[in-house]
């Protein structure tokens, strides 16, 4: 295909309208701003209205919150440095960033990858970037600082678009949330929420942490095939004529290893490895102190859980100096402090939009509008109850289009699962299998909203290449993983039903359990 028809392959069609509207729409600190205004009027006039939807947090119907009067003006101001600051994103990207960022300046990573190209196939990239993408989610929010610009290094190496390379990493980090191989973090935030609601109706019932743990290693299969299959036949094909223009300082080196780069890396990943084998095996003592208080590993209070980023940072720092000092690419802390500093200068504009996402978040959560969303939602399907597998798409359908405006995993199933699991139990549906079609419908729009707090650092690694990257390039980008994703795994829940595969460990799929 000429330069000329990718281009206008690029410009034509459903995606580049939706690249052209979206990137049309003012930028994204600016958008958060108007959005932030939107809420504090909306929630004006909405807090004259009187609902009779009830609040399960407190039992009470919900009321909307109005932000313009005096009281919660001075608090919102009160607030808003903490708001800032204690926003979760920004200090898990901005601590990883510091070790990734001196293993970057050292030339550890992109050594690597270059590495990892010499005995991987080219035509297995995409799956493995996708693949790679699902497996950080046992790393908490790893996936995003880590895996999804990396993505990029690799398809960029590769000779491939990087682009494309993002946009299969993304896929795989987010489009793919809830498939993974391995127990993440996700796993007991759910389930504490999913055993709260169904006690609203059985007080003795217990759900098991690893209850979808099958259908999750099940759908990984699926996402890494699908995404493959999106990536190489739709998405690389459409971006593929779209210049690189970021600066080339920034962009790795493509030459073959130097000896003294391959000395390097053995000692990096030497030091890497035995980082991990010392983690490890502080592990596995029973009274272990990075447990939590039950003893479990896995637990989202438990404080190896609560150190991913921390350990992240360590797990590149100290390799990235050894490498440095080792291949002569580092003199001295002097350059590690400069490699610090750089990855600092790349995240500005990230800090920027940031700032104003957190603003929203708060007034969108005080207002209660959010909540007001859910409920609504919530209420219109009741009219589904006597069609339990069309309530099952239902669940899926509805939780992706609230997870549009709400981005948090377990502050949406908060408010769904108290409505939604004792609602499917009366007509003999488990908390399993709602959990599980809230989770196909939860992962399948993460990657299309900007109101995701991640969105706006993604459109900032797609800028390192290709400078005009926009809103609505990402999420044309991105919309075709969505949609297949949503309809795909969608169908292939309702057959794993049908078929009666085991959803995970202690599940069912009535109530009471058969």
């Amino acid at each position: 295909m000429s330069d000329e028809a990718q281009v206008a392959n690029k410009e034509g069609g459903f995606l580049g309208a939706v690249e052209r509207i979206g990137n049309k729409l003012p930028d994204p600190a600016v958008l958060f701003i108007a959005l932030l205004f939107v809420v504090w009027v909306l929630s004006w006039l909405l807090s004259y209205v009187t609902y009779s939807f009830i609040d399960p947090r407190s039992g009470e119907p919900i009321v909307v919150i109005n932000q313009l009067t005096g009281t919660a003006f001075t608090t919102f101001l009160t607030k808003l440095v903490t708001n800032f600051v204690q926003f979760g994103p920004v200090g898990t990207v901005l601590v990883a960033m510091l070790g990734i960022g001196v293993a970057e300046h050292s030339g550890f990573i992109t050594t690597g990858i270059r590495a990892l190209l010499n005995v991987t196939a080219t035509w297995l990239l995409t799956p493995m970037v996708i693949l790679v993408g699902i497996m950080s989610h046992s790393a908490v929010d790893a996936g995003y600082v880590l895996v999804i610009p990396i993505g990029g290094v690799i398809f960029y190496a590769a000779g491939r678009h990087p682009l494309a390379g993002i946009a299969a990493a993304f896929a795989g980090v987010s489009g793919g949330f809830s498939a993974n191989f391995l127990p993440a973090a996700l796993d007991p935030l759910l389930q504490g929420l999913t055993q709260g609601g169904a006690q609203l109706l059985n007080p003795d019932i217990e759900v098991n942490t690893l209850n979808n743990y099958f259908f999750t290693t099940a759908s990984s299969i699926l996402i890494v095939g699908l995404g493959w299959w999106i990536t190489d036949k739709i998405v690389e094909p459409r971006v593929s004529g779209t210049p690189i223009d970021g600066d080339a300082e920034d962009l790795p080196e493509l030459h073959d290893l130097k000896p003294e780069e391959r000395k390097g890396l053995r000692w990096a990943l030497l030091s890497m490895l035995l980082g991990l084998v010392i983690l490890t095996l502080t592990l596995i003592p029973d009274d272990s102190p990075w447990r939590a208080a039950n003893g479990k590993l896995a637990d989202f209070g438990a404080p190896i859980m609560q150190s991913i980023v921390a350990l992240i940072f360590f797990l590149f720092l100290i390799p990235g100096m050894v490498f440095g000092y080792v291949a002569g690419t580092l003199k001295g802390m002097k350059d590690v402090i400069q490699g610090m500093s750089h990855s600092m200068q790349q995240m500005a504009y990230y800090l920027v939009i940031m700032f104003f996402i957190a603003q929203f978040v708060y007034a969108f959560g005080a207002s209660n509008l959010g909540t007001l969303l859910a409920l609504a939602g919530a209420e219109a399907l009741k009219s589904l109850q006597d069609y339990p597998s069309i309530l099952v798409v239902g669940i899926v359908l509805l939780t992706g289009f609230v997870n549009l405006f709400v981005g948090s995993a377990s502050g949406k199933w908060g408010l769904l699962a108290p409505i939604f699991v004792p609602m499917l139990m009366t007509l003999g549906i488990s908390p399993d299998l709602t959990q599980a079609a809230y989770r196909v419908g939860d992962s399948s729009t993460n990657i299309i909203t900007p109101l995701m707090p991640y969105f706006p650092l993604v459109v900032v690694y797609c800028q390192r290449y290709v400078k005009n990257t926009g809103i609505g390039t990402l999420a044309a980008m991105m919309l075709p993983y969505s949609l297949w994703f949503l309809v795909t795994w969608t169908i292939f829940l309702l057959i794993y039903y049908a078929i009666g595969f085991p959803l995970g460990f202690g599940a069912s799929y009535t109530y009471p359990a058969s």
